[in-house]
């Protein structure tokens, strides 16, 4: 299993990103994915999770700001990320868990909100 992440960066408050994960090794179709954030000395947190028939869920903190997709033919899952502020800084991190089993991460992209 490979999940690699792309499209972090340096943006200033309020500014957008767009985090993708490519998926390899895996039937991509049948996973829930997710995306997950770890800032400095806190938890890891999920931001946002999409089921294999497209349900989705946000922590509370992000509703109406990130939208989460997947686009089962490329076997990638995407995070836009607008109205961005300092607070959601943190390394991002691709999950990928199986219908059945333990699931995958990807290395993380860093996120930087400052202006």
């Amino acid at each position: 299993v490979q999940l690699v992440e792309s499209g972090g960066g340096l943006v200033q408050p309020g500014g957008s990103l767009r985090l993708s994960c490519a998926a390899s090794g895996i039937i991509f179709r049948l996973h829930t994915m997710g995306w997950y954030r770890q800032a400095p000395g806190k938890q890891r947190e999920l931001v946002a999770s999409i089921t294999s028939v497209g349900s989705t869920n946000y922590a509370d903190s992000v509703k109406g700001r990130i939208t989460i997709s997947r686009d089962n033919a490329k076997k990638i899952v995407a995070l836009q990320m607008d109205n961005l502020k300092p607070e959601d800084t943190a390394v991002y991190y691709c999950y990928a868990l199986p219908l059945v089993g333990t699931g995958s991460w990807g290395q993380g992209t860093q996120v930087t909100v400052s202006s």
